[in-house]
C-alpha cells in the first residue's frame, strides 16, 4: 500500500467531508474509490476505443445482408422500461 500526500481545495474538501459523512465512509476510503472509478472508466474508454479500431463496417454490413428476414421471435423484442410485457 502506497501513501501520497494530497492537495485538495478548501471548497473541494468541503464537499468530499459531506458525500462521504452522507455516505458513512471515510474519506480514505471515499478519496479511493472516487480515484478507482476515474481509473476504470479511463481504462473502460480505452478498451472500447481499441475494439472500435479493430471494426470492420463492410463486414458488419455484409453480415447484416446475411442475416434472415425474419419476425423477432416472441419476447425478443424491445420494451420501453416499464412497459407492459
Amino acid at each position: 500500500m502506497a501513501n501520497y500526500a494530497l492537495r485538495v481545495p478548501d471548497s473541494l474538501m468541503e464537499y468530499a467531508k459531506k458525500v462521504a459523512l452522507d455516505e458513512h465512509v471515510s474519506m480514505n476510503q471515499f478519496f479511493v474509490t472516487a480515484i478507482a472509478e476515474k481509473v476504470s472508466a479511463l481504462k473502460t474508454s480505452a478498451y472500447f476505443a481499441q475494439r472500435r479500431s479493430r471494426g470492420d463496417l463492410t463486414a458488419f454490413d455484409a453480415w447484416l445482408e446475411a442475416s434472415p428476414d425474419a419476425e423477432p421471435v416472441a419476447g425478443d423484442t424491445w420494451q420501453p422500461p416499464g412497459a407492459a410485457r
